[in-house]
Formats: structure tokens, C-alpha cells, sequence
């Protein structure tokens, strides 16, 4: 019989813990949806960054032709598109 009880009481954490561990999950998503957050304003402002420039570029040029520079630009604005978005769907 006493087998029978500690493996019963090793099986089910005492109430204190049970109550305390989705508080410690919720508390620890909460810190990453922060830090996801904050990397996406910052990649996002990258973003912004380099559209000005990709615009101000194409404005410049008066030929229809891209250069190297406004190719690698759209490339990064693209790449950072799909990290927010990624890491919006997410959560």
C-alpha cells in the first residue's frame, strides 16, 4: 500500500505548483511576445529606412534601369517583410 501512495503522490505536484506553472508559462510568453515585438518595430523602422532610400535612389535615376545597390535594397526590405510576418503568425 505505501508503494501505491508515493507513486500517487509523485505523480500529482502539490496544489501550490500546479497553480504556480501556467503563471510562470503566461509570464514567460508575455516576456517573448514582448521581444518578438520589439524586434519587429526595429525591423520594421529598417524597413522604412531603406524604402526612403530605395525611393529617393529611383527618384534620381532618370533611366528605367535598376541598379545593383536598389536590387540588394528591395531584397532587404523583402527579407525583413517576411521575418515580421513570420513572426506574426507565430502566436
Amino acid at each position: 500500500m505505501a508503494p501505491l501512495l508515493a507513486a500517487l503522490r509523485a505523480q500529482k505536484p502539490p496544489a501550490s505548483e500546479e497553480e504556480h506553472g501556467p503563471r510562470m508559462k503566461q509570464s514567460q510568453m508575455e516576456e517573448l511576445l514582448k521581444e518578438e515585438h520589439k524586434k519587429s518595430l526595429e525591423d520594421a523602422a529598417k524597413m522604412v529606412e531603406l524604402s526612403e532610400d530605395l525611393k529617393a535612389e529611383l527618384e534620381k535615376n532618370d533611366r528605367h534601369v535598376l541598379s545593383v545597390s536598389a536590387m540588394k535594397k528591395t531584397e532587404e526590405i523583402e527579407k525583413l517583410a517576411k521575418r515580421i510576418r513570420s513572426r506574426m503568425r507565430r502566436f
